[in-house]
């Protein structure tokens, strides 16, 4: 008995498969597009809007699929769905690289939007849920942490790649390579639930404490049902914060042109991701902690007002290098509450009973912010020709998620009083 406590949980094993896939295919690949943005308007002649359409139909077909994946993840073998997805993902964006034409981009991103939706959202989260009942606070702060870390070596290299090979070397190097490496992983790590492993979830002998029952179970999730989460003020309110703090994020995709519009080069874009990279590796980490500590109610209000510290100074002194820098680093910190708060804040609402529907419903205001976001930043530079308007409506946001996480778990108070959460 004392032998086995001393083995490490395979819950740790399995989060290391989950971070180094979700970390390679964020870092490496879905926030490396805004690198090509510039490079790839000029070479081709193509406008900033029309080509940050794709991020549309990447949206439109994340909102669509989404629905379906939930399903896709609970009938089928998770190894088989995530090394297709990946293909997908890493394969579509590989492909950018022969393109000619913003028709290219609109072709290739649906599959590589389909397998993004596997592999950077939906599997993450149902996988540390189903292997942590202690730690899953900085379990999903580590998974998130891992695209900073990635994300801080990679984007570096790619603007500097883009600068000496060009933007098609780049597309090829960097989805080619990331589907290298995490095909294997995910074949060697990935198991969906712990029985598959004879084993419980990390934590779940200190939940369940039996002396004379050998056989006891460890007790139902408890939560609500999601016929009842999708009819209350709780979920709308959950629905406008997942999109609102998405299309905060979404303007990491336009950081490089925000910085080559200043008079940066591509390389300075690049460095720039890099310590917005590690401002998400840092901020995931610390949301991951602070959630377990404070809760995500707290820890979300936190992050949106922290939030707007990077947005005053962009809007203030962009054209100082050293403050452009630490600003980026800063809303790199925030974003990562995304990530680490978006399944945190969902599971504290409306528990884990009906978890993956729920949070895969919910998860539309991701792609819809998507949808609207990303080409709406890059119309807006083309009109103005610069990103002033976009801050400051990214600020208002802000604002108004932290009222939404008042409103969220004021609802969440009417379904306990209700005697609807058990």
């Amino acid at each position: 008995m004392t032998q086995q406590k001393k083995k490490i949980h395979y819950a740790w094993w399995l989060l290391l498969g989950v971070a180094l896939m979700v970390g390679l295919a964020k870092g490496g690949i879905m926030t490396a597009g805004g690198l090509f943005l510039t490079p790839v308007t000029e070479d081709l002649g193509i406008g900033m809007g029309s080509l940050t359409l794709y991020f549309s139909i990447s949206s439109i077909v994340t909102m669509i699929f989404l629905p379906i994946a939930g399903k896709i993840m609970a009938k089928y073998d998770i190894r088989i769905i995530l090394v297709t997805a990946m293909i997908l993902q890493a394969g579509g964006f590989a492909m950018f690289g022969l393109m000619n034409s913003v028709w290219g981009w609109y072709l290739f991103c649906i599959p590589m939007s389909i397998g993004s939706i596997f592999i950077t959202q939906i599997a993450g989260p149902v996988l540390i849920n189903n292997w942590f009942k202690k730690h899953s606070g900085l379990a999903m702060g580590i998974m998130v942490a891992s695209g900073g870390i990635f994300g801080a070596i990679l984007q570096p290299m790619a603007g500097n790649l883009i600068a000496n090979e060009g933007w098609r070397i780049t597309y090829f190097a960097l989805g080619l390579g990331v589907m290298a490496v995490v095909v294997p992983v995910i074949i060697l790590t990935i198991r969906m639930a712990p029985q598959q492993k004879g084993l419980q979830p990390l934590g779940s002998d200190e939940v369940v404490k039996t002396m004379d029952n050998v056989d006891a179970q460890p007790d139902a999730p408890k939560g609500v049902t999601a016929a009842v989460a999708k009819k209350s003020s709780a979920f709308y309110a959950l629905l406008l914060f997942f999109f609102f703090i998405t299309a905060v994020s979404s303007f990491g995709q336009h950081v490089a042109p925000f910085a080559m519009g200043l008079g940066y080069d591509i390389k300075f874009a690049g460095t720039a991701m890099g310590g917005w990279q590690l401002g998400v590796l840092v901020g995931a980490l610390a949301f991951g902690i602070l959630s377990d500590k404070i809760g995500a109610k707290n820890t979300a209000i936190f992050a949106m007002l922290l939030g707007l510290v990077p947005i005053a100074i962009l809007l203030t002194a962009p054209e100082n290098p050293l403050l452009f820098n630490l600003a980026i680093g800063i809303y790199g910190f925030v974003v990562a509450s995304l990530g680490t708060l978006v399944p945190l804040l969902t599971s504290a609402l409306f528990g884990l009973k009906d978890y993956a529907q729920i949070y895969a419903t919910a998860a539309l205001g991701l792609a819809i912010a998507g949808i609207v976001a990303l080409p709406g930043y890059g119309f807006i530079f083309e009109l103005t020709g610069n990103y002033t308007l976009v801050l400051y409506a990214i600020a208002v946001m802000l604002i108004i998620n932290v009222v939404l996480v008042f409103v969220a778990f004021k609802g969440k108070k009417k379904l306990e009083n209700a005697g609807l959460w058990k």
